[in-house]
């Protein structure tokens, strides 16, 4: 019986976000591993199926397992198959993109991500150029994504990254998406600078949650800079990711997703992923597969009353879809 994935069954796999696979299957080259977000650290694998994609972490004993099966995997839960699959190289952190972390380090401290605790390093020009060469050589890179935290100041992160898009323009012809926290300036400068999309996220639109959470920035500021952003890049090239986990109601979801929708922003729902490093400081719950779907259906009426199209997107989140079950791709 031949078993792609499905919306719901890969609502599932997300649900429990891991799977145990035996090392001998999986290629250091076929393992990686986030810099950004509140999964960084970790390392994870990619599985394709059909037309949908999932990412899931490596860990020993999940109650998924993935096993060897004709000339791809398969995957199982609690000894039955639930889909068929291949493995899928990702070029530089997920496939057909090389997607960059730039600073790997945050003065903000939002309790859902470990990149304040990790104090990683920012990227030279040279290493960012080195890791989109090295992708294009390990296969086809439709897009180039970077993101970023926040190494000393919004202000200063946005004018390096410009200059990050710049030089990357000049020396390659392929999409440029970017995500950081906005300023003044940094909507006009990136797209001037050869970025076709962009994203601000919002994390959660549950005020009180998001006052908690992420400490020192400004919701309102975000959402005033994703208006704007929509006038400056056009529809479907704007997005942001809102965090799906952090206590937030169902109803302040989908008034979330209908201001976002609204606006012209594409909301990209992320479920929230766990770190160890900030055990203690935040309760988070990962999604059931029957929310995950509940939402995103929710999510896709509003994207479709307001003439937004997911499909239209080339860089980022939106069109790797292996963390998110996203709408009008998967659903």
């Amino acid at each position: 019986m031949h078993r792609n994935l499905t919306a719901e069954t890969k609502a599932l796999l997300i649900n429990i976000g891991s799977a145990d696979i035996d090392p001998s299957l999986l290629p250091a080259d076929f393992r990686t591993t986030a810099t950004a977000g509140p999964g960084a650290g970790g390392s994870s694998f990619f599985i394709r199926s059909g037309d949908h994609r999932v990412r899931l972490s490596i860990k020993p004993g999940s109650s998924l397992k993935v096993i060897p099966w004709k000339e791809g995997v398969a995957i199982q839960k609690e000894g039955r198959i639930i889909a068929y699959g291949t493995l899928e190289l990702p070029l530089c952190h997920c496939p057909e993109q090389a997607y960059i972390t730039v600073s790997e380090r945050c003065i903000f401290d939002c309790k859902f991500c470990p990149v304040p605790k990790l104090g990683g390093h920012v990227k030279t020009l040279d290493e960012i150029t080195g890791l989109v060469e090295t992708a294009l050589a390990r296969g086809t890179v439709r897009a180039i994504s970077l993101t970023s935290g926040v190494a000393e100041s919004p202000e200063k992160e946005a004018q390096y990254m410009t200059r990050v898009v710049r030089h990357l323009a000049a020396r390659f012809d392929i999409p440029i998406g970017v995500s950081i926290y906005p300023t003044a300036t940094s909507t006009e400068d990136l797209r001037a600078a050869g970025a076709i999309e962009i994203k601000y996220n919002v994390e959660t639109m549950d005020r009180a949650i998001f006052a908690r959470v992420c400490p020192g920035l400004s919701l309102d500021y975000i959402l005033s800079s994703l208006e704007k952003a929509v006038r400056v890049f056009g529809k479907n090239r704007v997005s942001s990711n809102f965090i799906i986990g952090l206590g937030e109601t169902d109803t302040c979801v989908q008034e979330g997703v209908e201001t976002l929708a609204s606006m012209g922003v594409i909301p990209n729902l992320r479920p929230i992923s766990p770190h160890s490093l900030r055990k203690g400081e935040i309760v988070v719950e990962r999604p059931s597969a029957y929310r995950l779907m509940l939402l995103t259906r929710i999510n896709k009426s509003a994207l479709e009353r307001h003439g937004l199209d997911v499909r239209v997107a080339q860089t980022m989140c939106l069109p790797c879809t292996g963390c998110d079950l996203t709408p009008q791709r998967d659903l």
